[in-house]
């Protein structure tokens, strides 16, 4: 089972945090798996102090970045640290981006995705009135980067609503793409399977969809699912809510069968974006 997706009910307290993460990790390794995706926001929810948190993790006096290097050497494992505030590389002061960062088995960064698509929305729940962009900045990069259980795609969440960001990473080469989340309940109950699902068919790649799921600070509440979808939009594995583990396997040959019995990548009539092919990033 070298895939995994992990559920998590995350609190404001980061400490507390970091504990069920490297716990749920250490679980992923010991089912078999050589990555592991955390869900957005793994860290802290319900915080106002995202500037604060990511200032303190750049200038390395934060005790995120440590726990997930030190979670990577013990278990051998290569980890998708869901989305964490950092601010740009040597810019400390700057506003921070909701990055996904990719670290290998030894605990080095591999690749940084930064979101490119912030939730500004309106939503009928508890709390209205969704404004990410007061925090974050936009990302410009689209991010692949090859793994051991295939090449990889970052995306983060809302970007699940924009298939030509998914298109540019299947022209990229992705065989995986990440999709760490914390949907909220009202627009995860109306959209959350088919937009995965959508998502995993249009590339045929396995989509690592890991979400929050339960009640947070705020109050807000989340709406979990996090799953495991194949190149075929089959879910192999689904959590509704609470904390969860889940565990899969990427079938290389099926995924190449797949793509050759339906080449979708080569009847595209629309070209996507050019993006480079890095195999690492600093």
């Amino acid at each position: 089972m070298n895939l995994a997706v992990i559920q998590m009910v995350s609190q404001d307290d980061v400490l507390e945090n970091l504990a069920t993460a490297r716990r749920l990790l250490e679980q992923a390794a010991a089912g078999g798996a050589r990555l592991a995706v955390l869900p957005e926001n793994f860290a802290a929810m319900g915080r106002r102090d995202a500037a604060a948190l990511g200032r303190a993790e750049a200038l390395g006096e934060g005790p995120i970045l440590p726990c997930l290097r030190q979670a990577a050497r013990d278990f051998g494992l290569w980890i998708v640290a869901g989305t964490l505030p950092l601010p740009p590389p040597g810019r400390p002061q700057a506003k921070a981006h909701a990055c996904s960062l990719l670290f290998d088995e030894h605990g080095e960064q591999v690749a940084r995705y930064d979101k490119l698509h912030l939730f500004d929305v309106e939503v009928a729940d508890s709390r209205g009135h969704y404004r990410e962009s007061d925090d974050y900045a936009h990302g410009e990069r689209v991010v692949v980067a090859d793994t051991p259980a295939g090449r990889l795609g970052l995306t983060v969440c809302y970007d699940l609503r924009f298939p030509e960001l998914y298109g540019a990473l299947r022209e990229a080469g992705a065989e995986l793409i990440s999709a760490p989340s914390a949907f909220t309940a009202v627009t995860g109950a109306a959209h959350w399977h088919v937009l995965v699902r959508a998502r995993a068919l249009e590339t045929q790649c396995y989509l690592l969809a890991a979400g929050q799921g339960g009640t947070h600070p705020g109050p807000r509440e989340t709406y979990g699912h996090s799953a495991i979808v194949d190149p075929w939009g089959r879910i192999l594995a689904e959590q509704a809510q609470g904390e969860a583990v889940l565990l899969a396997n990427r079938d290389p040959g099926e995924q190449t069968a797949i793509r050759q019995r339906m080449p979708v990548h080569r009847h595209r009539r629309f070209s996507v974006p050019a993006v480079p092919r890095p195999a690492r990033m600093e």
